[in-house]
């Protein structure tokens, strides 16, 4: 009983930390919803009054983006906002011939009378937090907007955003992210379907509320002072965002998250891309955990409220770990439950734990009515992209909890870029991308005998017990077999 016991523990331990990330969930819904119903009275700048309008420099740190470095250029150079009070920061650490190529387009803009300049450095240290520390100390602007190479802002993008400046608190304006390329394929929309939920709900649930929010890497502008007061770019962890975000905030400097202003962006198309943007994501997210978790709890200006959604939101990417044990566990689980009957009232209890899954499918429905609509037939669709969203999620739950587990023990990994493919429609391709890398990973193998454990789950339910069955977890290990499978066959076959 031994084992019985540890296994009862620990899946009771995991499924009680996800109902309490579940309802912070829930609370940022309440948040949401308020803030949706008040109008936005915030001070402006005048950018039409010569005195207000601040000198602003655009930072673009680039890493060998043969197929997109064109487009960035040439869309940034179309960017409306007074010719002598904007310069342009190409931060090229390519270390393939994209640089010269990249140099070319750069003089040809030059010749339009636009101030770009291109700055490379000889080695990468710090990765992107390097290159933008670097590309800082010779910066003129007294705000600098950040975009990353796949991200494609309107032109009258600075006149939507820098006017929110002008309370002299504020430190960062980041604007939600759009899809270029949303409906490329099941991943692009999966991936769709989480960010929505991060950028409507999540971010805009927190920052209504004054909770700590993240600038998310790019599409945002910093005030040039509160970078440099709370410490500067950092790279020892693979999330600096999220570092020098909380830093800033730990010293009262104010976020203000623009709902309504989209900044379109490609999706990663092809699955290795996409893990290795989820590794460093989820990995990054632990690591700044471990970095900021004791600053966060005793910070004397930071209320209890603002503490316990900031740890949790340093702890969204541990919810994956949580995931991975109560999946493992669950088929151990459906055994225990029908060979030991004087457990009958522990299991009824934890049926209650369903309420974790309701409680996302409803935060969830929300975003996505947002966007899509409210009718029935949305609804119906909304159904089956839950389903599909939560079966594709827990898919990558091993490969996003070793990253994970990483960042919680203090592994170092080196920062990986994701690939760029300039992909929008379904006529695109992405066969033959330079970037790509066919290198198989161990870690296949076990997401492979991971579909086959959880299809014997669902052989399990029609055996287990002297009932004709228990099929109370039927639903879950068929979203479990079917987001393996797709993880593992998406991966295989590319």
């Amino acid at each position: 009983m031994i084992l019985e016991t540890i296994i009862i523990v620990l899946y009771t331990t995991s499924l009680v930390l996800i109902l309490l990330y579940a309802l912070a969930q829930l609370n940022l819904l309440f948040n949401y919803i308020r803030a949706r119903k008040k109008n936005n009275t915030a001070k402006k700048l005048d950018l039409t009054n010569g005195v207000e309008a601040p000198y602003v420099t655009i930072q673009l740190p680039v890493y060998n983006e043969k197929y997109v470095m064109e487009r960035l250029l040439r869309n940034i150079a179309k960017m409306v906002y007074p010719k002598d009070l904007l310069e342009i920061q190409v931060l090229d650490d390519s270390t393939d011939d994209t640089i010269f190529s990249t140099a070319a387009i750069i003089a040809e803009i030059q010749k339009t009378g636009v101030n770009i300049i291109h700055i490379c450095r000889k080695n990468r240290t710090g990765y992107k937090a390097g290159a933008l520390k670097n590309g800082l100390k010779t910066a003129k602007g007294e705000f600098i907007a950040i975009f990353d190479a796949d991200f494609m802002p309107d032109k009258d993008w600075l006149l939507k955003t820098i006017p929110y400046f002008k309370n002299q608190n504020t430190g960062v304006v980041q604007t939600r992210w759009g899809h270029l390329n949303r409906d490329y394929s099941i991943l692009t929309k999966v991936q769709a379907f989480a960010l929505d939920a991060h950028f409507s709900l999540e971010q805009v649930g927190r920052n209504s509320h004054g909770h700590f929010i993240n600038f998310n890497g790019t599409a945002g502008i910093w005030r040039k002072s509160c970078i440099l007061d709370a410490g500067n770019w950092d790279g020892g962890t693979l999330t600096e965002d999220l570092d020098l975000s909380y830093r800033a905030q730990l010293k009262n400097w104010k976020f203000i998250y623009l709902e309504d202003v989209v900044t379109p962006a490609e999706l990663p198309v092809v699955i290795s891309a996409a893990r290795s943007q989820q590794f460093r994501w989820n990995k990054g997210g632990a690591e700044n955990f471990q970095k900021m978790k004791w600053k966060v709890i005793t910070s004397k200006a930071t209320s209890l409220k603002t503490k316990i959604h900031g740890l949790l939101h340093l702890l969204n990417s541990t919810m994956f770990l949580n995931i991975f044990i109560v999946a493992v566990l669950s088929i151990p689980m459906l055994y225990i439950k029908n060979e030991y009957e004087h457990l009958k009232i522990y299991f009824i209890v934890m049926s209650f734990f369903v309420v974790s899954t309701l409680i996302f499918f409803v935060c969830y429905w929300f975003m996505f009515k947002k966007i899509y609509g409210s009718t029935l037939w949305n609804f119906i669709q909304y159904i089956g992209m839950f389903f599909v969203f939560f079966s594709v999620a827990m898919g990558f739950s091993l490969h996003n909890t070793i990253a994970v587990l990483e960042g919680h023990f203090g592994k170092k990994s080196e920062f990986i870029r994701t690939p760029k493919f300039n992909i929008n429609t379904i006529k695109d391709s992405w066969k033959g991308n330079i970037y790509l890398t066919e290198k198989f990973s161990p870690l296949l193998i076990f997401e492979g005998l991971l579909m086959l454990y959880f299809g014997f789950g669902l052989y399990s339910a029609f055996v287990v017990g002297n009932q004709g069955g228990d099929f109370g977890l039927f639903p879950f290990h068929l979203m479990l077999f079917f987001g393996f499978g797709y993880v593992f066959f998406k991966s295989l076959f590319k």
